[in-house]
């Protein structure tokens, strides 16, 4: 007999979202719309996170149809190899429920759009910059493996290795929404590769996360309050990259949000994206400030400074990767690396977070 899985409500309001996508489809079938990029773009990135939606619920629906007469199939004939068809598929669906229920935490105003993901080298020169360069490879195998749309913007060469900076735009539906988990500082604990002496050493990265902001937003910025430099741009480009000072660095002096972007043809196109990266940044930093006391998330944020690491990463004399906000750890310190993030930004979203101590420690930090 056909059963009816939870409607989950939020962005699994089936009903809601099957109207809204018919207005969507109708919308996107007049004329007058396709000559207006901008809204067209608008409307497409609507229309991806609604039916993406509408076909998970309906997926799982049909799923639990199928299981549940598979059921009944081997109770009537005792069939045992049956039986663990629907063991198994029992399984895969609560791997299932367990994405649309992550998918159901991403309600937040700005979680469904990209965004931007900024790493910086801390202090300690070749060690640090060649584990920003480690973490600028995580984040792109992480985008990668999730099908996401991805953009280098800027991107700081190291003195000898590694890079001192960089920044990524990930576009695709929840890019924002799963990696803002990552906003804070990232320590690794290893063998130097560039020791002599194979000694220990410990290095840091901070990685910045802010949302992608459609251009309609009106966030105010008064030229007063931004210094502008240009530089030659170095690093993997086009054509245009290493030949005229085309790339842009903003600092918003009030806020101290600084930004960069090097991967355009011209400085006036650099200029361009980084002012919209800027004011993607300020209009994060005032959604944040607005929702700081209703939002109970928002206690497991730590500053983007040195003693307050979000996550480490210990490659000798053992191998993990835990973090300190939720406590979540895992050996498998290569396949992290190489982009399999989910089990930690799904602890994060589940805002499973133990109690500090007036040090900030829990008391089983690394």
């Amino acid at each position: 007999m056909p059963t009816n899985p939870p409607n989950f409500g939020g962005i699994f309001d089936i009903p809601m979202k099957e109207k809204r996508l018919q207005e969507l489809n109708m919308q996107s079938e007049n004329p007058d719309i396709w000559n207006k990029p901008a809204e067209m773009q608008k409307l497409n990135k609507e229309k991806a996170l609604v039916e993406k939606a509408v076909t998970s619920w309906k997926e799982l629906h049909s799923r639990v149809d199928d299981a549940m007469a598979l059921l009944e199939l081997a109770v009537e004939a005792k069939d045992e190899g049956t039986f663990d068809e629907v063991k198994s598929e029992a399984g895969k669906l609560e791997e299932f429920v367990h994405e649309l229920e992550v998918k159901k935490m991403l309600a937040g105003e700005l979680d469904g759009n990209g965004t931007y993901l900024s790493i910086n080298a801390g202090a300690g020169g070749t060690e640090a910059q060649d584990w920003a360069d480690m973490l600028y490879r995580m984040y792109m195998r992480y985008a990668e493996k999730n099908g996401y749309k991805l953009e280098t913007i800027e991107y700081n060469e190291g003195d000898a290795a590694g890079i001192k900076g960089a920044t990524l735009l990930i576009q695709g539906p929840y890019a924002y929404g799963h990696l803002k988990a990552e906003s804070g500082v990232h320590r690794l604990v290893r063998i130097s590769p560039y020791d002599s002496n194979a000694r220990r050493h410990t290095s840091f990265a901070s990685v910045f996360v802010w949302a992608e902001v459609d251009d309609d937003i009106n966030i105010e910025v008064n030229p007063v309050d931004i210094v502008v430099e240009t530089y030659r741009s170095s690093g993997a480009g086009g054509q245009h990259v290493n030949k005229t000072d085309s790339a842009v660095r903003m600092r918003h002096l009030p806020s101290g949000i600084v930004v960069a972007c090097q991967n355009e043809r011209s400085q006036h196109a650099n200029r361009d994206r980084a002012m919209k990266m800027l004011k993607a940044a300020l209009y994060e930093k005032e959604v944040e400030k607005r929702n700081a006391e209703k939002d109970a998330l928002n206690s497991t944020k730590k500053a983007n400074e040195w003693g307050s690491q979000i996550r480490s990463y210990v490659m000798h004399p053992y191998q993990l990767v835990k973090d300190h906000r939720t406590q979540h750890e895992t050996s498998q310190v290569h396949s992290v690396m190489d982009g399999d993030l989910d089990e930690f930004i799904y602890a994060y979203l589940k805002g499973g977070e133990k109690p500090r101590n007036a040090s900030g420690a829990t008391g089983d930090d690394l």
